[in-house]
């Protein structure tokens, strides 16, 4: 995800509660198991509509770290 989708203004100023980011990524894992459940039972409609939902989820979630201040952790 590209900078360019948020504002220079939201730029390493944008926080989020924890607890949202973690249900999201649970979210995400539930939507992957239920893709994967109907593509292997055949129905491709079910699975474009959680692709769907998963592919916004993941673009909020990339506009999130992107607008994150960054920490670089050494290696020690």
């Amino acid at each position: 995800m590209s900078v360019v989708f948020v504002p220079e203004k939201l730029r390493g100023r944008f926080q989020i509660p924890e607890d949202n980011v973690q249900r999201l990524l649970e979210e995400n894992d539930q939507l992957i198991r239920c893709i994967v459940e109907y593509q292997n039972k055949g129905r491709a409609a079910e699975c474009s509509q959680y692709q769907q939902i998963l592919h916004r989820n993941l673009i909020y979630l990339a506009t999130i770290a992107d607008a994150s201040p960054t920490t670089v952790k050494s290696a020690t």
